[in-house]
């Protein structure tokens, strides 16, 4: 893996403007009234970054989609995955009006990928996984492995499962293993403003 790039960042302001933007984005799209939002044009805003949209309700996860790699400035990233997590998830049927009061967002800016030859060099809580061997791959983004209060084996175990290979893949050396952080906030996170 090459030295890191400076870690990207965000501001308190820039975190509040991209979870308004997403929940005016899935609450218009929904036909729900929405209050005005000023846009925030910011440099990091204007980035070209991955982003993932989760969508909770009561703890549970109700949706959750994103790029992996910068295609469009963050702000455009978070508006497009915020109605795919919201809409397209194939894991849930699409998100309801009545449910919308029930929605916890959260979103995750993902920092560039960068290709690991040395899995002992993952760092739990730090890093997101990428696992790909052949045509499979899977992804699981740092707070995960969090979450389920995962070792690193876990942590690369589970990834290679998402990718629907057997646990322990990581292991053989033609899988690929990728790493990326990501600054993760939601909702919760402006909660008691």
């Amino acid at each position: 893996m090459d030295k890191e790039k400076p870690a990207f960042d965000l501001t308190a302001d820039e975190k509040k403007y991209l979870l308004a933007l997403a929940r005016r984005t899935i609450s218009e799209d929904l036909g729900l009234p929405t209050e005005p939002l000023t846009v925030l044009s910011t440099e990091a805003l204007e980035t070209k970054c991955g982003a993932f949209v989760t969508l909770k309700i009561a703890g549970g996860l109700r949706g959750c989609i994103g790029y992996i790699e910068g295609y469009k400035p963050l702000a455009e990233t978070v508006t497009e995955m915020a109605r795919a997590a919201a809409f397209r998830d194939p894991r849930f049927p699409a998100l309801s009006k009545n449910e919308m009061p029930s929605i916890a967002l959260e979103i995750s800016a993902l920092s560039p990928i960068s290709r690991l030859t040395d899995p002992e060099l993952v760092e739990v809580g730090r890093h997101g996984l990428i696992i790909e061997k052949g045509a499979s791959k899977g992804l699981l983004l740092p707070q995960v492995a969090v979450e389920y209060n995962w070792n690193r084996t876990e942590f690369l175990e589970h990834t290679c499962q998402k990718a629907g290979l057997p646990p322990d893949s990581w292991r053989d050396p033609d899988t690929k293993i990728y790493v990326f952080s990501a600054v993760v906030f939601g909702e919760i996170d402006f909660q008691a403003e």
